[in-house]
């Protein structure tokens, strides 16, 4: 018996962890953020152009305050600012377009990818597949990862995705996602601090004298 009882707790250890289903992962995420109200957070960037053939890898920090409120400031190109400040959406890449500034109303579907974690999780689940791709990591920490695939006519800030859902916080650690020109972002969160204090002049932009204003 005792034999028994050791093989059965041999072959209890040894099998693999249940998959857990993608709507479960989705919903767990989707309660996780619903519980942040502020957010601080430093951030790898890269973005690959197969059309130009050309990548990009910039780094930065993010303050974010529900609802509405973003700020984007980049170390790396260093200068370069997106703010949301609850009714237009601010990008400023001087690296990339200097001497203007373009203006997005809030409501625009390009200003939604600005918000880097909630683009996914605010997105009704009937306007996409989602389907599982396993387990990595990120950095040291272990992470389901969801494809999520937009459905044919539906309006999303992005065409395909895949999110890395942390195993044991539910919180978003790294996202991928490829919009309908074919280029790539993949964002990868270094640190993370929900509900931590974010100042609320980080969620104002002032734009610089000479710098022209693009609406779009």
């Amino acid at each position: 018996m005792m034999r028994t009882a050791l093989l059965f707790a041999a072959i209890t250890l040894a099998a693999p962890p249940k998959k857990q289903s993608v709507d479960g992962t989705i919903t767990r995420a989707q309660s996780a953020w619903s519980k942040i109200r502020t957010l601080r957070a430093s951030f790898e960037q890269t973005i690959a152009n197969p059309i130009t053939g050309s990548s990009m890898t910039s780094r930065g920090e993010l303050q974010q305050r529900k609802p509405g409120r973003l700020a984007i400031t980049f170390s790396e190109p260093a200068g370069d600012r997106i703010v949301a400040d609850g009714k237009y959406v601010w990008v400023f890449l001087q690296s990339a377009t200097p001497g203007q500034v373009l203006r997005m109303k809030s409501t625009d579907v390009g200003a939604a990818n600005t918000d880097l974690i909630g683009q996914f999780l605010n997105t009704p689940r009937g306007r996409y597949d989602a389907s599982d791709a396993g387990i990595e990591k990120v950095g040291s920490r272990s992470a389901r990862v969801l494809v999520l695939v937009a459905k044919p006519g539906q309006s999303l800030p992005f065409l395909r995705a895949k999110v890395w859902v942390d195993t044991s916080d539910s919180m978003i650690r790294q996202f991928e996602s490829t919009d309908a020109n074919g280029v790539t972002r993949r964002v990868r969160l270094l640190t993370l601090s929900p509900n931590a204090s974010v100042k609320t002049d980080a969620f104002a932009f002032k734009v610089p004298a000479g710098v022209r204003i693009v609406d779009r």
